[in-house]
């Protein structure tokens, strides 16, 4: 069977794209590895509607409402390779037969590469985190640590004052420069320059110099790395950013491969639930479109 839209990668950004595809009585089918980045946050917050609710749950009842639709078909595995054919696209998975549509959505998302600190991955997405927005509001303005993992640091602790009182720890990473030094004055923004040996308890960091420091949160700014290669497979073009790449896209989240559309943080810098919402809409809507407008 040839689909007319297969969607790789399951959750938010995979989901919101198959919704106007069902809607419009596609035929569409879901490719998913199961692997959410936001598997470790219990709640998620800032999506309306769905304030405080807990991630898992956002994502399983957009999953039972996209498959009400008896044109969709959800296939649990991982797509390893992908490739152009005469008609469209054939996308093959691990230990399973080749699947074709004329149509592809890259919803396939990225992997957080957390800086080399003990402690620190245990507590991802619980007590240590990337989004402001996202878990700010919930530290009720205790002590808030910035970890940084570059200069592009700086950025995130002249946010966080507004959630609490900020520490930027450097950590050995790089010594901001005079305006910098100004800007962070003028924000609040505490300077602390030995390391950290380790995390423990809920959130102590065992600084090296032996002092033990409390914190109520703890953000950082990891690397990106996408969690896929399919994108590199069907030879997209990439956008290089201070956290790493991304799928390049225009604003209809169509790739630079005709017939190929992109969404979620492996198209986007940064990360979040709502704005991955929305471009997969936007990316169903355009492949959706595609199919009449633009042949095959």
């Amino acid at each position: 069977m040839q689909y007319d839209v297969i969607i790789i990668g399951g959750s938010y950004a995979g989901l919101a794209a198959g919704m106007p595809l069902a809607r419009a009585r596609r035929q569409v089918l879901v490719i998913d590895a199961g692997q959410r980045r936001n598997r470790f946050a219990q709640h998620s917050h800032g999506f309306l509607t769905q304030d405080g609710t807990e991630a898992a749950a956002i994502a399983a009842k957009g999953r039972a409402q996209l498959l009400a639709y008896d044109s969709v078909r959800w296939l649990e595995g991982k797509a390893s390779n992908a490739e152009r054919t005469e008609n469209g696209f054939r996308v093959q998975v691990e230990g399973m037969a080749p699947q074709e549509a004329r149509r592809l959505v890259l919803a396939t998302g990225v992997v957080d590469l957390l800086p080399d600190v003990p402690g620190l991955a245990e507590r991802w997405g619980r007590h240590v985190f990337h989004c402001p927005y996202c878990h700010g509001y919930e530290l009720n303005q205790g002590q808030i640590g910035v970890l940084a993992t570059s200069p592009m640091s700086v950025h995130q602790a002249l946010l966080l004052p507004d959630w609490g009182a900020t520490t930027l720890f450097l950590n050995g990473v790089f010594e901001p420069d005079d305006e910098q030094l100004a800007q962070l004055k003028a924000r609040g923004v505490r300077l602390e320059r030995s390391r950290i040996e380790r995390i423990a308890g809920e959130l102590e960091l065992l600084m090296q110099d032996g002092r033990v420091l409390h914190l109520t949160g703890l953000f950082t700014a990891p690397r990106l790395e996408l969690a896929s290669p399919i994108a590199a497979m069907l030879g997209c073009e990439f956008e290089e950013g201070p956290f790493g790449r991304t799928i390049k896209t225009d604003h209809m989240k169509a790739s630079t491969v005709p017939g190929v559309y992109a969404c979620g943080d492996a198209a986007r810098a940064g990360g979040s639930l709502p704005l991955a919402v929305g471009d997969g809409t936007m990316a169903g809507v355009a492949a959706h479109q595609s199919l009449i407008f633009r042949g095959h």
